[in-house]
């Protein structure tokens, strides 16, 4: 999957849309965007190696960790682990490649482990129910100014 070019898209709740979207898009039980596909058998991903550079291990947990995880198939999390044994080899080295490393920023794009990433495909992922105090305190002061004219305050 290669991601559009250009700048990264505005969230959705930071957009105003006056037309439907392209694809259509479904919401997962968290609200966030999904596409179906026909089930599969369940995959249990590989551990992390012991033996890889700390940092690499790191990235590899966090990426098991992440919601765009929930949409990989073991093809992705095997691509993803040749990428984590080959950070961990340029990390442990003591003259890293520079393009190995940018081979490596590109590969992890495709796995969508970035905010931006996400958002060029159009996939967000939210942590739980977010409220926002400004609209909250709008809310409030409606409900005092509605009730002040209803004459039930001061």
């Amino acid at each position: 999957m290669t991601a559009p070019r250009g700048p990264v898209p505005k969230r959705s709740d930071q957009r105003r849309r006056t037309n439907k979207p392209e694809i259509p898009v479904e919401h997962a039980p968290s609200g966030a965007p999904t596409r179906s596909a026909s089930g599969r058998a369940a995959y249990r991903k590989p551990a992390a190696d012991k033996g890889w550079h700390p940092l690499a291990q790191r990235w590899w947990n966090a990426l098991a960790r992440s919601g765009q995880s929930r949409w990989y198939e073991p093809s992705d999390w095997e691509h993803a682990y040749v990428w984590a044994h080959l950070l961990s080899e340029q990390l442990g080295s003591s003259r890293p490649s520079a393009m190995m490393l940018a081979a490596w920023d590109s590969a992890s794009a495709r796995l969508l482990v970035t905010e931006g990433d996400r958002r060029r495909v159009r996939i967000e992922l939210e942590r739980g129910e977010q409220k926002d105090p400004d609209k909250e305190a709008g809310v409030a002061s409606m409900q005092a100014w509605r009730t002040r004219l209803a004459g039930g305050g001061s």
